[in-house]
């Protein structure tokens, strides 16, 4: 699969994981009441910046912050573009 976004400078394209449908108890989390997710695979990254070279690359799992970034629905699927500086850490 080919996606035809290139994110621009320090910016990266993240896929979200799918959110937990169960807790570690066994208790079925109903949609509503389900956290948006936290965890995600970087689809695209961009160059970076003069001053600072991208760390993280696509196929990387990366945790991030709840609230960041901006939600996008591309070819039917959700990803999110952001920042790298918003991404928390390379899993």
């Amino acid at each position: 699969m080919s996606l035809n976004i290139k994110p621009l400078a320090d910016r990266v394209l993240i896929e979200p994981m799918q959110a937990e449908t169960k807790t570690a108890s066994g208790i079925i989390i109903p949609d509503n009441a389900k956290e948006k997710p936290q965890k995600g695979k970087v689809v695209a990254v961009g160059k970076g910046t003069k001053d600072e070279p991208m760390t993280v690359k696509s196929g990387d799992t990366v945790l991030y912050g709840k609230y960041a970034g901006t939600e996008l629905k591309l070819e039917g699927k959700d990803y999110i573009i952001m920042r790298e500086s918003d991404i928390l850490a390379i899993v």
